[in-house]
Parts: C-alpha cells; sequence; structure tokens
C-alpha cells in the first residue's frame, strides 16, 4: 500500500529527499498521512497500544509527582476546559491536560517502549492527541492517524540521536517533544510547511536529562509532561503561522549537534511509508525500567528450568548491554520504589523471591529484606553480544551461582512484550485493568464500560471524555 497516494504530496516528499534535508521529508511524511493509506495491522497494534497506555495513565493516580504536576495545572491554568485529567477527572485546557497525563503515563514504568530508539512513544503522543482531540470533536480515525504519525516520527528522531544521546539524555524528553508535535500537527491538519515549523519550534525545546536517577528525584515524570505540552504547543503555534528552524534536527546547531555523537540523519527517513515502526513497539511485562527485563526474564527461565528458590541462589550475574550501565549504574543502593525500578538488584530481588516485579512488589520492597539482600548478589557485566545488538535486540543473558557451587546460564531473545513475543489482547487488557484498579482512578464498573470503548476507538464518530465526572 503506497502511503502518498496525493500527487502534489507525493511531488513535495521527493523534492524535500532531493535537497537532502531530512527535517523536511519527514514532516512531508507526518502532514500527508492518512487513514486509508495505513495498514490494517499498524492500526490493530495502534489500539493495542491506545488501551495499555489507558492503564498506565490511570495508574499514577495519587503519586506524590504527579498530584504536585496537577497542583500546577489548577493553579496555572483554566478550572474548567474541554480536556480531561485522567486521574482526577477536573477538565481543563487542552495543554494541563496532556501535561497531567503524559506525567500520569510514564511513573509506573508499564508504559510503551521501542527499542530501537530506546523511546516510550505512548507517554507522550497519546496524552497529547487525546486533549487535542477532546477539544477540537476529532474523530477515533483521526485520534490513530495522529498517533501513527506521533509514533513514526518519534521513533525516527530517537533512532536518528543515536546512543551516545541515551547516555546524557532521556530520549522520550528530547525525541517525545518532537514526536508529540507531529501527532498533534497531525490532528491539527498543517501542512508540510507548518509542520516542519512545529518540528522547529519542539525542537529547540527538547529536553530531559539523566542525572535525576542519582537522586531519586521527580523529574522524569515532569519530561513527558512538558515533552507532550511542548510538542502540543509547537504544533498550535505553527497552525497560526509561527515559525521554526527548518533543519532543527540535523542542522549545524540543531539537536543532533548538542546531544549526540554518532547522529545518522539517514534514519530520520528510513524507508518512510513502507517500514512501521510503531508496529515494532513493546509492552512493558514488568514494572520497571526496561532495561531489567531481558535478565529478569531469563532469570525467570533459570528458576523455572531448575526449580530454584531465591535461598539456592548465591550470586548473579547479568550480561547486558552499554546502555544499562549507563542508566541501571548510578543507582547503587535504592532507597525509594522508584530507584528500585531503575535497579538491576532490586528486581532481579523481587524476580527471585516473589517470581514477579510488579506494582505491589516494589511498592513493598523498601521494607522488604528478602528482596533487598540481593543488592549485594547481582552485578552487572557489559557482554559484547548483547552490547552488538543493542538497541536493534534486547538479548537477556546471566549466569546464576548456585549455593551448591553449579552455575547455571540463562537466555532470552525476545523479553516478554517485544513484538516477538507479544501480550495477548487478553494480556493486555488485564494489564491495563490490574494498573488502574492499582491506582484506584476507575472502579471494576466503571473499566467494564471503558475498556471495550477504548478497544473500539477506530470506530468513534467524536473523541468525548472517557470516565464520569466525579
Amino acid at each position: 500500500m503506497t502511503l502518498h497516494a496525493d500527487p502534489q504530496h507525493a511531488s513535495t516528499l521527493r523534492a524535500a529527499e532531493t535537497a537532502g534535508e531530512e527535517s523536511a521529508t519527514l514532516a512531508c511524511f507526518a502532514a500527508g498521512m492518512r487513514f486509508e493509506d495505513i495498514p490494517a495491522s499498524v492500526i490493530a497494534r495502534a489500539v493495542e497500544l491506545f488501551v495499555d497506555w489507558g492503564g498506565s495513565a490511570l495508574s499514577g493516580k495519587g503519586k506524590p509527582a504527579i498530584v504536585a504536576i496537577e497542583r500546577l495545572a489548577e493553579t496555572m491554568g483554566p478550572s474548567d476546559g474541554p480536556a480531561e485529567i485522567l486521574v482526577s477527572r477536573r477538565s481543563t485546557s487542552p495543554l494541563f491536560a496532556a501535561m497531567v497525563n503524559a506525567a500520569a503515563s510514564h511513573i509506573s514504568e508499564q508504559d510503551d517502549v521501542h527499542n530501537g530508539s530506546v523511546f516510550h512513544p505512548g507517554a507522550v503522543v497519546f496524552p497529547a492527541v487525546l486533549a487535542v482531540a477532546q477539544a477540537t470533536g476529532a474523530s477515533g480515525r483521526e485520534v490513530l492517524t495522529a498517533a501513527v504519525a506521533g509514533y513514526e516520527v518519534g521513533i525516527r528522531v530517537g533512532e536518528f540521536l543515536g546512543r551516545s544521546h541515551y547516555k546524557v539524555f532521556h530520549t522520550t524528553g528530547t525525541a517525545g517533544t518532537v514526536a508529540a508535535a507531529a501527532a498533534v500537527g497531525r490532528l491539527l491538519s498543517l501542512d508540510p510547511e507548518r509542520m516542519l515549523n512545529a518540528f522547529g519550534s519542539a525542537g529547540t525545546q527538547a529536553a530531559g536529562l539523566w542525572e535525576f536517577l542519582r537522586d531519586a528525584a521527580d523529574s522524569k515524570q515532569l519530561h513527558t509532561a512538558k515533552a507532550a505540552g511542548d510538542g502540543l504547543i509547537s504544533a498550535w503555534l505553527a497552525r497560526d503561522g509561527f515559525t521554526g528552524a527548518r533543519r532543527i534536527l540535523e542542522g549545524p546547531q540543531g539537536m543532533a549537534a548538542g546531544m549526540s555523537q554518532d547522529a545518522d540523519p539517514s534514519r530520520l527517513v528510513d524507508r518512510l511509508g513502507t517500514r512501521w515502526a510503531l508496529a515494532e513497539t513493546s509492552f512493558k511485562y514488568h514494572a520497571s525500567c526496561r532495561h531489567t527485563h531481558p535478565a529478569a526474564d531469563a532469570l525467570l527461565s533459570v528458576m523455572h528450568a531448575h526449580g530454584l528458590s531465591s535461598e539456592d541462589i548465591a550470586r548473579i550475574t547479568a550480561h547486558v548491554h552499554q546502555g544499562a550501565i549507563d542508566v541501571l549504574g548510578p543507582v547503587t543502593d535504592p532507597r525509594s520504589v522508584h530507584q528500585a525500578k531503575f535497579s538491576m538488584p532490586a528486581t532481579l530481588g523481587l524476580i527471585a523471591v516473589h517470581g514477579r516485579a510488579g506494582m505491589a512488589e516494589f511498592d513493598a520492597f523498601p521494607s522488604d529484606a528478602a528482596t533487598r539482600s540481593f543488592n549485594d548478589r547481582v552485578t552487572m557485566r557489559l557482554d559484547p553480544e548483547v552490547d552488538a545488538a543493542y538497541p536493534r535486540q534486547w538479548i537477556g543473558k546471566i549466569s546464576v551461582e548456585t549455593r551448591d557451587g553449579h552455575v547455571l546460564e540463562g537466555r532470552v531473545d525476545e523479553p516478554k512484550g517485544d513484538p516477538g513475543n507479544t501480550l495477548s489482547r487478553h494480556e493486555i487488557e488485564a494489564k491495563a485493568r490490574a494498573l488502574a484498579l492499582y491506582g484506584s482512578a476507575a472502579s471494576p464498573q466503571e473499566l467494564d464500560v471503558l475498556l471495550p470503548r477504548l478497544w473500539s476507538v477506530a470506530d468513534w464518530p467524536k473523541v468525548e471524555r472517557l470516565l464520569a465526572a466525579r
């Protein structure tokens, strides 16, 4: 199926490609996307990701960081408006609804992730799209088209910025700003020129640094809030003629120049319209940083294969890629729940002791002596094979030394949730329901109504409130 069916749009795209202006090519692609040209399998995956995102967004209810950001929205934003804050069911402007919903989506560490870009698209794309759709009365098909545009753009920007970028910058905050701009820009029907301006404004605002991990700070939620909000602002301004840098991504003083040492502009235009990056996006099964998941799955496989209990385990070595060391390494003695989610010893300790690393297990971690004892029993070691495959593939390899002196090896080539080891519809819905109930943001009865509605998003004639106001 050819995406660029409109002759004028195809001509513009070819001109941008000929000029070597990757930002312009990508903007042209996003502006011209049509629901009819997106493969049915990609739309189906987008619906699954939307349902999955809904659970993550609702799970943030009551978390201090989310409460603080919503208080900001209450103080600085309108007390009423067309857009819905899911965790509280208050109404406000699209900007503040997008910010709060994006922050809430990212705090439980179960929002989706794209391996190759190391980017969490759903946490920034869906909040911005939903908020604007509620304000403009867009249809469900328009929501899905906009979401696909956001995923395709954001994933390619993340891939373009490369591994050196992710060592210091939180890609979901940086690439996520451009993704949100693309998604909202498509929902507002921006033409290629205005879409490019939206990219320029988004890129100049993009930010997000990993230093917060060392202090167990709340910055990660601010990253997604700002990415969704700033992307929305960028598209809205572009609609009214506000201009932005034309080569904000690849220009000599653009994002790559300031944020990367290995940027590859060709990744921005990689097989546009034939390679659908959204379909490569993974679901997160464990409630922790994705860098812990391959080792967690490998440990589960060893324990099941050999009938091990946590008491049988003397030491665990996780053979990892450099990105895991960069992100997880700073957390040497996790004290808070959120730090534990970015700790390999904490995550593997939960797997060893409880057989799972879910929301409840992490909540109990600070007082869980059996799990905390693994802090000195788990080490990470850079593995050349694992590192060479990353980020295209996230391989899980572990060595388990038992108390009776045996060394057992475990390996997982596709962690649970990856496209080749994906969640079923039942598992997606069960996960979303559990997350929503965990946050007490909706009752079981309300979820019986909400979840079927989310699954049927493509049939919505107009986007309205998802939950009844309280």
